[in-house]
């Protein structure tokens, strides 16, 4: 059943706020990019734009994920969703009024990213609360995924036409007013009290955080996850920040362009996350990996070549479906087989991994177009997914002998499944 996860009231509250609120996300996304680059017109600063807005989930990262472990998560999300309201709310009262400039929208974006870096380790490392049942762990992160991804079918393109007809400052506030659903959900739930909250005094953070660290480094499982996705952020990833290049000065179109583009990727995405959640169980998810990388890196290498609005559509629905796969299917067999009380901590590695490495690809992807392209920089940025997903795919044997004790330990899978 796609939808089974739904039956837990706390996750069903989780899907309904969240996927309002990021709808909106999704809108000030893609209007914050079409204004850096109406103000600039400059491939550059949509890199320092999007280097700003996540390096600090990159620094911040390991750190917050000892506070997810340590401390009440449900409450962090309120606070963190709050502050990302109040982000917004600043954001558009200075473009209605006349008065954005590029520093502020530096300045807000690493305000933004400093709540990111808290959000995002708590949310993921929260759905197993929601859901209880760790048979469903698998469903629930789909379903989470599905969600995100319907919010980047229908945010892009709302946006594209806002934009065009009223300007981007009122994407701006249609996002910091989505928030008040997401907040009103969180509310709404009722948690209980988990253990490690009795021991929010006796944690050392650095201790904990070198434990998290010799955890997750020192099982191969693990750290091959991680590398593949880090890669893929790196040099994949960038692909998002250089739409707006491709909107305007190669397809020769506008705002509404690059909502179509967005959209596709969206398109893509959510039919991945739907290809996830219609799967019973976790045997398969470690072969999709190097796949679903593969399809990515190739679509983007193609894409890039693309000259004609159909076919780029038709590329970025494939290359949305191949991110999301691999990053949906990373997540959940990470949740699987890390231990309750360090699944903070994985996940905030999880995401530097994914969020934490894309500044560096934006500032880089930024630079390197200026100077040879953005078609040739989507062709590197390509052939580098293709390769990890290669050397990856060359461990993966390895790396199911060592998962698979674990799965049949915790009784998701039986030894006669895993055999088979």
């Amino acid at each position: 059943m796609v939808f089974r996860a739904l039956k837990y009231r706390n996750f069903r509250l989780f899907f309904s706020g969240q996927g309002i609120s990021l709808t909106g996300t999704w809108m000030q996304s893609i209007a914050m990019s079409w204004l850096v680059y109406r103000m600039t017109n400059s491939a550059f600063m949509l890199g320092v734009v999007g280097f700003s807005s996540q390096i600090p989930t990159f620094i911040l990262a390991p750190f917050t994920g000892v506070l997810a472990d340590r401390h009440n998560r449900h409450k962090m999300l309120v606070v963190t969703q709050t502050l990302a309201m109040l982000q917004a709310f600043i954001l558009a009262f200075l473009t209605l009024t006349g008065h954005i400039a590029v520093w502020h929208i530096i300045v807000l974006g690493v305000f933004l990213g400093c709540i990111s870096s808290l959000d995002i380790p708590a949310r993921h490392s929260f759905i197993l609360e929601m859901v209880e049942e760790k048979e469903n762990l698998g469903n629930a992160i789909a379903l989470n995924s599905m969600m995100f991804n319907m919010a980047r079918l229908i945010g892009p393109s709302i946006a594209g036409i806002l934009i065009a007809v009223a300007g981007e400052g009122v994407c701006f506030l249609i996002n910091a007013v989505s928030y008040f659903a997401v907040i009103a959900s969180l509310l709404a739930m009722k948690i209980p009290r988990r253990y490690n909250e009795k021991k929010e005094a006796d944690y050392n953070m650095l201790k904990d955080l070198r434990e998290g660290f010799n955890y997750a480094f020192g099982f191969v499982p693990i750290k091959a996850i991680l590398f593949l996705l880090g890669i893929i952020s790196l040099m994949g990833m960038s692909y998002a920040v250089l739409m707006p290049v491709f909107a305007k000065d190669i397809l020769h179109g506008g705002p509404h362009t690059l909502g179509f583009l967005m959209g596709a990727v969206g398109i893509g995405s959510l039919a991945g996350t739907i290809y996830l959640a219609s799967k019973k169980n976790i045997i398969t998810l470690g072969r999709m990996l190097p796949i679903a990388a593969g399809i990515f890196g190739l679509s983007v290498m193609i894409f890039s070549f693309s000259h004609n609005l159909v076919f780029s559509l038709v590329l970025l629905f494939f290359s949305g479906f191949g991110i999301m796969v691999q990053m949906a299917a990373s997540n959940t067999i990470l949740q699987t087989i890390v231990d309750d009380d360090k699944r903070g901590r994985i996940m905030s590695f999880y995401t530097m991994a994914f969020m934490g490495m894309a500044p560096f690809g934006s500032l880089f992807s930024g630079m390197l177009a200026s100077k040879i392209g953005v078609s040739n920089t989507l062709i590197i940025s390509g052939l580098c997914c293709i390769l990890a997903a290669v050397i990856f795919a060359f461990n993966l044997p390895s790396l199911r002998k060592t998962v698979r004790p674990i799965y049949v330990k915790m009784g998701i899978v039986s030894e006669i499944e895993m055999k088979g």
